[in-house]
């Protein structure tokens, strides 16, 4: 694969404030890879040895048959669906081998391309995130306008964070990401909270109340404890 595909420069991701902007560098990420893979890498060879062998999980497929390209997609399960047949239904001398084929079954049950990549362009990332944290001042503001962080990415971070930033900045960054994830599960909770008012019977009367602002609080409440993908950072 092309190095550059798993390439995003951190500032078009954080151009935009909506949402968690850790998930939304995997959404770039992912829309990428899958672009890429349904394109010309189709008939590259390199890359579909490494689709017919690793294959692609439920999501990842599932985002494939959401593109037009049924054609592509086709072409490339036609040969995954013959690799898993000469190496999950192989037969030895002695016929099939069953530990040998669930062990098969399971390694590619388990793999899956697209993730593979994502993972490994999500490393690159964080990386340059940090690197862009550390030497430009502007960036900064930039990261602390983010809507939120959701709480697994803030845990990725918490994490990562040590590892790539002197003190000051450290100190600074775990400022910001604290206010970023905590400041926004405050808010959350108290819109959750009117939500559950709203089946209140002794709200039901009162003209006044409004909860036009509140009524997408369980979506939103799912997209702060769920991050869009597993990582594996």
């Amino acid at each position: 694969m092309r190095e550059d595909i798993c390439t995003i420069p951190i500032s078009e991701v954080f151009e935009n404030g909506d949402g968690c902007p850790i998930c939304r560098m995997r959404k770039m990420l992912e829309d990428r890879i899958v672009d890429y893979i349904l394109g010309a890498a189709m008939m590259e060879p390199d890359v579909r040895i490494e689709t017919n062998r690793l294959g692609f999980c439920s999501n990842h497929l599932q985002q494939m048959m959401s593109r037009r390209n049924r054609l592509q997609l086709g072409l490339i399960l036609e040969t995954h669906l013959k690799e898993i047949e000469n190496e999950v239904f192989k037969k030895g001398v002695f016929g099939l081998n069953n530990k040998k084929s669930a062990y098969s079954a399971a390694r590619t049950v388990e793999s899956c391309f697209v993730c593979d990549k994502v993972d490994f362009g999500m490393k690159s990332l964080i990386k340059t995130l940090f690197i862009t944290y550390n030497n430009q001042l502007d960036f900064r503001e930039t990261f602390r306008k983010q809507e939120f962080l959701c709480l697994p990415h803030y845990k990725l971070l918490c994490e990562s964070a040590k590892e790539h930033l002197s003190k000051k900045p450290l100190s600074d960054f775990n400022e910001d990401i604290l206010n970023l994830s905590k400041g926004y599960l405050q808010s959350l909770y108290n819109d959750v909270h009117k939500f559950t008012k709203m089946f209140d019977y002794r709200n039901s009367s009162d003209e006044n109340a409004d909860f036009s602002s509140v009524k997408n609080s369980i979506e939103r409440a799912y997209d702060y404890l769920c991050a869009k993908g597993e990582e594996t950072l």
